[in-house]
């Protein structure tokens, strides 16, 4: 059985992105995309794709069209009050609830990753116990909250 990765808005964004201050993290993100993801069985949200809509940029129809085909999880009441539980423990900052409810799906449906170029706010080591904590709390699994980088695979 393969394992889960659920991806948030950032890694489609980095996936197509041309700009030269991010080139090594788009590059690592294209590797793991073109010959690696087949490894595992992928999911985002609805809120990956409103978080992808959002804004005007040149490749928005091409990291729209890159996210179709891939399984979305459904946002319940549960998912949603798991997020609201942490903005009011802050977790996340209260503006940005978008990396909570990333957080609270892959929680809610045992995912084993997720999967994010968010070091501010989701891939930090100074979170993971935080994180833990608050899941504990609430009976929740805790996915890994892991970048592109560290999920390549010496599979080939």
């Amino acid at each position: 059985m393969k394992k889960t990765v659920y991806l948030d808005a950032t890694i489609f964004s980095f996936l197509l992105d041309t700009r030269a201050s991010i080139a090594y993290l788009s590059g690592v993100t294209k590797e793991w995309w073109e010959n690696h993801r087949s490894f595992y069985d992928l999911y985002i949200s609805n809120e990956t794709i409103r978080e992808l809509s959002q804004g005007d940029y040149p490749t928005k129809t091409s990291v729209l069209e890159s996210a179709i085909g891939i399984q979305r999880l459904e946002i319940t009441m549960r998912v949603i009050e798991t997020a609201e539980v942490y903005l009011a423990n802050n977790l996340m900052p209260k503006t940005l609830s978008g990396d909570a409810i990333h957080l609270a799906v892959s929680s809610f449906y045992k995912i084993d990753f997720l999967l994010t170029w968010n070091y501010k706010h989701l891939a930090n080591a100074n979170k993971r116990q935080h994180i833990r904590i608050i899941n504990t709390r609430l009976g929740l699994f805790t996915p890994e909250i892991i970048t592109p980088l560290e999920l390549l695979s010496e599979e080939e």
